[in-house]
């Protein structure tokens, strides 16, 4: 399955996952993921809003906010629950959605995988009903990257 041409999507029993390869240095763009206040920017579902109360680069154990809007405005607070520096980042909120992205080398850049996992979710049915909707979201949050990267 291609998400709307912007990578290969991957599934797994409670994940949904879209692979890129973007030809840009890996710590380029894993310090722009590692930025909260660019998130905005990066976001592909359009609901991300605002960067809100948190650390300016994410790190260990980092808690954040977002201002977000889904039909109304809502805010959430995050935690970082992975980290390797340069390589993967992933977060969850009261939900227990995990927000995941990874960043390894490969012949012309870096493979750029971004993971929406369900596994640990309070609703984990409803999760799994948005999952082809988060992959197309997830395309373009790649997109944004790269392009805020400076692809090509």
């Amino acid at each position: 399955m291609n998400a709307a041409a912007g990578g290969d999507v991957r599934r797994g029993p409670t994940s949904i996952a879209v692979v890129r390869t973007v030809p840009v240095p890996r710590q380029r763009l894993f310090d722009l993921v590692a930025d909260p206040a660019q998130h905005p920017r990066i976001d592909g579902s359009g609901t991300v809003r605002a960067s809100r109360r948190g650390p300016a680069r994410l790190g260990p154990g980092a808690r954040f906010g977002m201002g977000m809007r889904m039909g109304l405005p809502y805010r959430v607070r995050n935690r970082v629950v992975a980290f390797e520096e340069g390589r993967r980042i992933a977060w969850t909120h009261v939900s227990g959605n995990v927000w995941r992205w990874e960043f390894d080398d490969v012949p012309g850049g870096t493979e750029v995988r971004e993971t929406f996992d369900w596994g640990a979710s309070r609703a984990p049915a409803a999760m799994a009903r948005f999952a082809d909707r988060n992959a197309v979201a997830m395309a373009r949050s790649i997109a944004n990257l790269a392009a805020l990267a400076g692809e090509g």
